[in-house]
């Protein structure tokens, strides 16, 4: 069985939305090694894809077609991961906050100091 690869990606919940993933098709997929543009292409068991997501490039097979957008352990049935993205590090250059809750002002000058406004 085939599903549009747009609806795949947010039935694996790769994506908050179905808009969301049509966009990432759009912007770049590969499908077993061929690019391909247009959220309307079928994918079907056995498949690999290739795509952008967030920061990382993802590599997965296709393991099942899906018929609905269900919980995440129903979602993460329908692939396999065959290059699982690296655990970030956390940036050296943000502060360091020790107690729970709302930053005070000093951490919040500290984080200021860490990261310049976007305006300047």
């Amino acid at each position: 069985m085939k599903i549009r690869i747009d609806k795949w990606l947010w039935h694996a919940r790769f994506f908050k939305t179905r808009s969301l993933a049509a966009k990432v098709v759009s912007a770049g997929v590969r499908v077993n090694g061929t690019p391909v543009a247009k959220p309307a292409f079928c994918v079907s068991p056995g498949d690999v894809l290739t795509f952008a997501q967030a920061r990382d490039v993802r590599v997965i097979r296709v393991l099942a077609p899906g018929e609905r957008r269900g919980p995440a352990p129903e979602a993460q049935a329908l692939y396999d991961d065959l290059d699982p993205p690296a655990p970030r590090e956390r940036d050296p250059a943000a502060p360091v906050i020790e107690q729970g809750g709302r930053p005070t002002k000093k951490d919040r000058r500290l984080f200021e100091k860490a990261r310049p406004s976007a305006l300047e």
